[in-house]
């Protein structure tokens, strides 16, 4: 997976000549000392590069272009020291391409009551000189972001940070390849999409592949490294209910090691495929899957590659943060009145990066797709917040859905579910929530996070210009179903300038 710190965010500093070159010096001294405390925060985990202060259309303009064809940046910090008219930044925003986070912010922390004049008012005027700056953006109708407060505030510097490593996934997803293997399954409706209009709004790539071409590579995994594999899943998982089975743990590895070759030979971020296609394969890829995806690699089952292709951004956006985020599927309720709760899991297919604990290694007869016992790694998921994600196409546009909820540790014990699995309440409750979720026509397949929050798919949706709908502790199904109808109508009239 990639490294956050590969990249990088441009800090520029708008302003103008009027105040003279005392002034702009001070500008360009202030603008650097801002770059280089946020270069080194801690929450921050791109490098903040200073570029020089743009005070004309022809150096905005220049600077825009650069951002666009640079491979390391991935969005542009923008900060109004003094006054910048406005009308200078209208061609260098239309150019632009990368994202845009606008730090409202000023250099000096308060007023400094005794010593304050009219060089300090000439010279500080972020007040006035952002809300400038704001009305060009807002009459660009230019997504971004925007944040407000003193630049030395933890706070502030969070904001910053999730909006970078957001830029990070966004400018990957762009980039990415899902390697479809197999089909769809037969006759399953929201894992379809149209993978053209996909590729025209994000960037990703999905392109099909067959169950031979996975085959092959498994035919060329050696015994020495099957061997070796082996033997990191006993360092690694609890392994003594496996241990009857050992020729179901070693097929297993060898189809984790061909898998993997496959994908690493492709340049693949993300894969999907579908029990009902894997001719060649002893088992479903259980323990192989979940593996895969605690590397970064995003999955989704029955061919759903708009799972797959959020999951491995999510895992860019999310890398070094503690929570873990995996593919994940609503599967049963536990109906308790006030206190209902979901049980989500998968067949095999949940990441150990979400595990409580040291995941059990086990080989269990699986009631679907006719092959062998397949071997997993089954774990319970600590309590916490979390967020459930989804992406969908929705004919005439993509949909982001959201549903923030609270991971809760069963209370029993589930010896006869050979699984992976989590237990959580939504928000507000899970009859509201999943009443919402229904409506918006949300995936029954989602990406699960402990490590992400809502601000990074608020993020991600104005990167890439798609509708977001949130369900939280504030949602009534009365007012998201006028939400979901005004939405239809904006989308109809704005959908060709999204």
């Amino acid at each position: 997976m990639i490294e956050l710190s590969d990249y990088e965010v441009w800090f520029v500093t708008g302003s103008q000549h009027l105040y003279g070159e005392e002034t702009l010096k001070n500008v360009a001294r202030h603008s650097g000392e801002i770059a280089e405390y946020l270069d080194n925060s801690g929450d921050i985990p791109v490098r903040v590069v200073v570029k020089p202060t743009v005070t004309t259309p022809e150096q905005i303009t220049a600077l825009c272009r650069e951002a666009n064809n640079s491979e390391r940046c991935v969005g542009l910090l923008v900060w109004m020291h003094t006054f910048s008219p406005a009308k200078m930044w209208i061609r260098g925003l239309q150019l632009l391409h990368k994202p845009m986070c606008h730090l409202h912010t000023q250099y000096n922390a308060g007023i400094p009551w005794n010593a304050i004049d009219m060089d300090f008012m000439n010279e500080n005027q972020s007040a006035h000189g952002g809300r400038e700056f704001g009305f060009m953006a807002g009459r660009l109708r230019k997504n971004r972001k925007v944040i407000t407060g003193y630049w030395k505030e933890e706070k502030v510097q969070q904001k910053i940070g999730v909006w970078t490593r957001v830029a990070v996934g966004w400018h990957t997803y762009q980039t990415t390849k899902i390697a479809r293997i197999g089909d769809n399954m037969r006759h399953v409706a929201v894992t379809e999409g149209d993978k053209v209009e996909a590729q025209m709004r994000f960037g990703f790539s999905v392109n099909g592949y067959g169950i031979g071409d996975v085959v092959a590579y498994l035919n060329e995994v050696s015994d020495k490294d099957t061997d070796a594999l082996v033997e990191t899943y006993r360092e690694l998982y609890n392994t003594d209910q496996a241990a009857h089975n050992q020729k179901a743990v070693r097929d297993a590895a060898r189809i984790e090691l061909g898998l993997r070759a496959f994908l690493e030979d492709g340049g693949f971020g993300g894969f999907t495929n579908t029990f009902e296609d894997l001719h060649g394969f002893k088992q479903l890829p259980g323990i192989a899957t979940q593996r895969l995806m605690a590397d970064g690699y995003g999955y989704g089952g029955e061919g759903d590659w708009k799972t797959a292709a959020l999951l491995h951004t999510m895992k860019i956006m999310t890398q070094g943060l503690e929570g873990g985020t995996s593919f994940m599927e609503d599967y049963t309720y536990d109906f308790q009145k006030e206190d209902s709760r979901v049980l989500g899991s998968h067949m095999l297919e949940i990441c150990p990066s979400i595990a409580s604990g040291r995941p059990d290694l086990e080989v269990h007869p699986l009631s679907i797709g006719g092959k062998e016992d397949p071997a997993r790694l089954v774990f319970n998921v600590d309590a916490g917040p979390a967020i459930n994600v989804a992406l969908m196409d929705m004919g005439n546009r993509f949909r982001l859905l959201v549903n923030e909820v609270q991971t809760v540790a069963p209370e029993h014990d589930l010896p006869e579910l050979p699984v992976a699995r989590a237990l959580w309440r939504p928000e507000p409750d899970l009859e509201t929530a999943a009443t919402a979720w229904i409506l918006a026509g949300g995936s029954h397949h989602t990406v699960y996070s402990k490590a992400a929050t809502t601000e990074f798919i608020e993020d991600f949706a104005e990167m890439a210009g798609v509708e977001l709908l949130h369900i939280d502790k504030n949602t009534n199904v009365r007012d998201f179903k006028e939400k979901l109808r005004w939405n239809e109508v904006y989308y109809h009239l704005f959908q060709n300038n999204m």
